[in-house]
């Protein structure tokens, strides 16, 4: 524990659903859902006014529906949260070498480490200082907790949700934590919740009060040194500026049971691509293959090939999960695809191209050893299936520009139509056409920036406070700033 809140947490409210809201000046302050659209789909993120009615992340997209039928339901837009997460870890980086990212949305700072804060004070200023430079560079709004742990300051900032900032004083943390729930604390999920209420504990306080040794005949060894330790309020894990991935891979669930094996295997190649292009994306090649297939039973399987060396290559990956492909039964019907790459390092192997050659000379030498088989066509598509290719090319939420009408987005598809809203983030709420899906003046675009004009913060945050002031200690713990 350190004697200073130093520790910053920050965790953008609502994230993908909120910058939605800020792309779509019409949906300001309703009810927007962003996630799975499917029969299968799942919610990612729901605004705050779809909270209110129910809606919650990994809640099914069709419970979410019964519940707020009248919201926005979008599918994600990952190219532009990736750009927006660039944003605010651009500026977490001005504030000190060590930022641990957690996901797009969320990160740990060392204030202490980058030499901008080292008491109450300077913690606060920097803590408000960066939401009023995030509020400014993208348009959205962050929660920030500060204290002397990691544990406390994420603590801290869900308590500063909505879109506000919590500073934990050192020597506060056992009187704030007393009342909370056991599921406040990192770990408890709701099997130990529920265990631990049998129990008799519920809040933070009848877990100090019951004792390490009783944790540990209650939760096993190992679980129960760390939930004592964390409802004392005592957490020494640094921040690490560098959380080194396992792995990379994509994966997709279909809306209905593919049981055509050429589609499959195309669904399979393209996967593979997706995940060659995000391993490319963080400069990193693979050694290990893995294919991931969830059958009509519910059943798992995967299967793994190791190549010779690491690689980034598409036609290595993508030939290798075809392979893997081969030795998976798919008659009864696929719900779920995957692609991976394991065995991750920062060089390629030198000879790819004959990497991949040795690929396809093995592949041929598979084909030309099974028994000729009569060549199926691929099935056009049916006739009914007109709303799921709709929905496939003009995605509800995504970008579009028509060559008359300018910039907007689908606000949904069927029937051989398109429907379109044109406004832009800084535009005032614009008019709705629609039309043909094949429409030729109408094609996808690239999302625009959320902030027209972003503000110069070249030299942020060189005006913060960065001195110890004995004269300014800021109030005591608990006091949220909205």
């Amino acid at each position: 524990m350190r004697p200073a809140p130093t520790i910053l947490h920050l965790d953008m409210d609502a994230f993908y659903a909120s910058a939605e809201q800020a792309a779509k000046p019409s949906l300001r302050g309703k009810a927007v859902v962003v996630g799975g659209l499917g029969p299968r789909g799942v919610v990612a993120t729901a605004s705050y006014e779809a909270r209110r009615l129910g809606v919650h992340s990994a809640m099914p997209t069709a419970q979410a529906r019964r519940l707020a039928p009248n919201a926005a339901y979008l599918v994600p837009r990952f190219s532009l949260y990736r750009t927006v997460s660039d944003q605010v870890m651009e500026l977490l980086g001005r504030l000190s070498p060590l930022v641990e990212p957690l996901s797009l949305d969320e990160a740990f700072v060392d204030l202490e480490a980058g030499g901008t804060a080292d008491d109450s004070a300077s913690a606060r200023a920097t803590g408000e200082g960066l939401r009023a430079a995030i509020r400014a560079v993208t348009g959205l709004s962050g929660s920030v907790g500060l204290a002397g742990s990691k544990m406390l300051a994420k603590i801290a900032s869900e308590e500063a949700k909505p879109d506000g900032l919590l500073l934990i004083e050192p020597g506060t943390e056992r009187e704030l934590l007393a009342p909370m729930s056991v599921r406040i604390l990192p770990g408890v999920g709701p099997a130990t919740g529920d265990h631990l209420r049998r129990a008799g504990m519920t809040t933070v306080h009848d877990l100090a009060e019951a004792g390490e040794a009783e944790l540990v005949r209650l939760v096993g060894k190992a679980h129960g040194h760390g939930l004592h330790r964390m409802a004392l309020g005592l957490d020494d894990r640094p921040v690490v500026a560098e959380r080194d991935a396992k792995s990379v891979s994509v994966e997709d669930t279909f809306d209905v049971d593919l049981h055509d094996r050429v589609r499959v295997r195309a669904e399979v190649e393209r996967l593979a691509v997706r995940c060659v292009e995000r391993l490319r994306a963080v400069d990193r090649s693979g050694r290990t293959v893995v294919l991931k297939v969830r059958r009509y039973d519910f059943s798992t399987l995967t299967r793994s090939e190791t190549l010779r060396g690491p690689t980034d290559d598409p036609t290595v990956v993508r030939e290798a999960a075809a392979r893997l492909l081969e030795s998976v039964d798919t008659t009864g019907g696929v719900r779920l695809l995957g692609v991976g790459v394991t065995g991750l390092a920062d060089y390629t192997q030198e000879d790819l191209f004959a990497q991949a050659a040795d690929a396809r000379e093995l592949a041929q030498r598979d084909r030309e050893h099974q028994a000729p088989a009569a060549e199926e066509p691929v099935p056009e598509p049916e006739a009914d299936n007109g709303d799921q290719l709709a929905a496939r090319r003009w995605p509800a939420g995504h970008d579009v520009h028509h060559e008359e009408h300018g910039h907007g987005w689908v606000q949904g598809s069927g029937i051989g139509r398109v429907t379109v809203r044109f406004e832009e983030p800084w535009s005032a709420p614009g008019r709705v056409l629609t039309f043909r899906i094949d429409d030729p003046l109408l094609r996808p675009a690239d999302p625009l920036p959320l902030v027209r004009e972003s503000p110069d913060y070249s030299s942020w945050p060189a005006s913060l406070p960065k001195s110890r002031s004995s004269g300014a200690a800021a109030s005591g713990g608990g006091e949220s700033s909205p």
